[in-house]
């Protein structure tokens, strides 16, 4: 099972959060059950720039079977001491393409898909890439918040510039493959990601929500 975990904070707790940032790695890798975890930022996911980052809503994804262990672990207890709000997504891999950080680390089960579908997307964007990446992201983005069936859509990033991606929720899978296969927008980037060579790693999940808590 993955779980995505959004923690906001008040302004006063940002050198908290980019302290979680630094060490929560070394924690959450003694975790009993836990086989892949990323620190993330969040952001607008417009440009994919610094300028889109909010530094008052941070998370983790985490990827484990033993969730009693996650749950009463140090990251997450800290994290909800210091939030003011948090989202709790539950989520069962449909299917998985590419690496992050050299690994396939949602690993797929069976196929089912459930009514609400969530998508994440992660980019390791190559420096002398980076100019012509984002003078292309714009038109995505703004075809993304426009898409008739997207619930709701965010940036993540393991860090400001160069390691990109967006987190959103559809209402079926058939909104999210409208965008996805049929917007010219999305359709024109593949065709120039594949002509431009922006990134040097990639990977594209989509994910059945079992279950959501709280709100951010």
């Amino acid at each position: 099972m993955t779980f995505v975990y959004l923690w906001k904070i008040r302004s006063r707790n940002i050198p908290l959060a980019l302290m979680h940032m630094a060490v929560d790695r070394f924690l959450l890798s003694r975790i009993p059950g836990v086989t892949f975890f990323k620190s993330i930022g969040t952001g607008t996911g417009e440009k994919f720039t610094p300028s889109d980052a909010n530094p008052h809503v941070w998370g983790l994804i985490v990827v484990t079977e033993d969730v009693a262990s996650l749950e009463k672990s140090f990251p997450i207890r800290s994290w909800r001491r210091t939030s003011i709000s948090e989202l709790k997504l539950a989520l069962s891999p449909i299917s998985s393409h590419g690496k992050w950080a050299g690994k396939d680390p949602f690993k797929v089960v069976e196929k089912h898909e459930g009514k609400e579908i969530v998508a994440i997307t992660r980019a390791r964007i190559k420096w002398r890439k980076s100019l012509l990446f984002w003078r292309a992201v714009p038109a995505v983005t703004t075809s993304l918040h426009s898409q008739p069936g997207l619930i709701s859509a965010i940036g993540i990033g393991e860090a400001p510039v160069g390691l990109q991606g967006t987190l959103s929720i559809w209402e079926d899978a058939s909104a999210l493959r409208e965008f996805a296969y049929k917007g010219a927008a999305h359709i024109s980037a593949i065709s120039e990601t594949e002509n431009q060579k922006w990134y040097s790693e990639e990977l594209f999940a989509r994910f059945s929500l079992v279950q959501q808590e709280g709100s951010i």
